[in-house]
């Protein structure tokens, strides 16, 4: 267990907090500098691609499977963040799966009003297939508003008739917008993803709509018929009901769902993995995972 590593970032982080006074740009910039210096694993290479209507880095190190792809959408409240801002995560499921990791950079609200960001995921899912790639050699993988693109995406390509990915992957998957979950409000002392955070970025994407809209959420959707699904979240997080929500959800149905709880990590503590063992214990976890779906 490694809540003294965790305690350290972030006392570490709390000494460059977000610009109080700044707008969308200004805060879009402290998230890009605040994760620039995290390193990532030697030999990486990373390639600028496009893949349907957006572009992405594509990361492989040396003996890559080629006929494999992971599709790994970041995380960022649909408003921020970016391939860059998640390399760390992205390089590491590189290089533990031994299979290339394509992370697309979705358009973000407002400049792209809600569901634009869903519609590039699901066109992205398209484009790897017109690559050629089967259907059995993708996975999918996504953190925190990438969680609710993943699934997203794997429910409607299931609702169009079209094939399914080998495996689905979900980190701390921002779900239930409707802030039904209990976690929402007894985890009031949890870092980084704040209650502030959550309402701004309710604010920017959904605005004045339907929280529960399929269009923004797959949370309340039909959930059968998914292919193998991994759910990672931190106990110490708002989001934690909306991971074991979704997974009673999955397994009730008669889907293959596995949950697990990370003991005192708190939202997105895979970004912290070479500092933090549970980061890399996450992504290890969830690199096998996929890898031995898409064997």
């Amino acid at each position: 267990m490694s809540k003294d590593q965790l305690a350290q970032i972030l006392q570490v982080g709390a000494q460059f907090p977000p610009p109080e006074n700044g707008g969308l740009s200004e805060f879009r910039s402290w998230f890009e500098a605040s994760n620039e210096p995290t390193p990532i694993p030697p030999g990486a290479r990373i390639d600028r691609v496009e893949c349907g209507p957006v572009t992405g880095e594509l990361i492989e190190f040396d003996g890559a499977a080629q006929d494999s792809l992971v599709i790994y959408f970041h995380g960022g409240g649909f408003f921020f963040g970016s391939s860059r801002t998640h390399r760390v995560v992205a390089a590491n499921l590189a290089l533990r799966s031994g299979v290339r990791v394509l992370t697309p950079d979705y358009r973000l609200a407002p400049e792209h009003p809600a569901p634009t960001c869903h519609h590039d995921a699901y066109d992205v899912y398209l484009w790897a297939l017109e690559q050629g790639y089967a259907p059995s050699k993708i996975s999918v993988i996504g953190d925190s508003a990438g969680g609710n693109l993943a699934l997203a995406t794997v429910v409607r390509a299931r609702d169009e008739g079209r094939l399914l990915p080998a495996a689905v992957v979900l980190m701390s998957p921002a779900l239930d917008l409707a802030g039904d979950g209990g976690s929402h409000r007894s985890e009031t002392d949890a870092p980084l993803l704040t209650a502030e955070l959550i309402a701004l970025m309710l604010q920017i994407y959904v605005g004045d709509g339907d929280r529960r809209s399929p269009e923004l959420t797959p949370f309340d959707a039909d959930l059968s018929g998914l292919p193998p699904v991994l759910v990672h979240v931190g106990s110490w997080e708002r989001l934690r009901d909306d991971a074991v929500t979704v997974t009673e959800r999955i397994t009730a149905t008669g889907g293959d769902a596995t949950l697990k709880v990370f003991d005192g990590m708190c939202h997105s503590w895979q970004m912290f993995a070479p500092m933090l063992d549970e980061g890399m214990e996450s992504i290890d976890e969830a690199a096998t995972f996929m890898r031995a779906l898409m064997a």
